[in-house]
């Protein structure tokens, strides 16, 4: 049986509160196969994002889409849906889209990941991450090349 302090160091993660948090977010490709290196996909996936704050009170700032995944950055309105709900729907919706305008199976794999931004710095390194992901992914030389990224909205 695990006592009270086996898991002690989880306690504080309740008391993590920020005002105005913003998250990094990265949802993956079921199979990680190339679905969304197409402008099909693109415009289905900016679009959900520009009804994110009206549908869940979601904001979404800058994104990547890669071939296999996605990375955005995303702020909650003070009565959004919770991260999970926000995700669920979002995955929902774009996946029946994409599956209807390709004629593909269903997209996404069923967790995502996220990361809270604590401070300026750690958005300014997660979005050189992001940005800088066609590059490592060798798409192209030089990041601004890439033409699946943007921004959408933050408040």
């Amino acid at each position: 049986m695990e006592s009270d302090s086996t898991h002690a160091h989880l306690k504080r993660l309740t008391n993590v509160f920020q005002e105005n948090p913003i998250y990094f977010i990265t949802c993956c490709c079921k199979r990680r196969l190339p679905t969304l290196n197409n402008s099909i996909a693109n415009e289905i996936l900016v679009d959900e994002w520009q009804n994110s704050r009206e549908r869940h009170g979601w904001c979404i700032g800058k994104y990547v889409i890669m071939p296999d995944h996605v990375h955005f950055l995303a702020s909650p309105d003070a009565e959004a849906k919770s991260l999970s709900q926000f995700m669920q729907a979002w995955k929902q919706w774009t996946s029946k889209r994409i599956t209807s305008a390709l004629s593909i199976e269903p997209i996404w794999q069923k967790e995502f990941f996220d990361h809270l931004l604590r401070n300026d710095e750690s958005l300014s390194e997660k979005w050189d991450y992001i940005h800088n992901n066609p590059i490592r992914a060798n798409l192209v030389s030089c990041s601004n090349e890439w033409q699946y990224q943007g921004y959408v909205h933050f408040r």
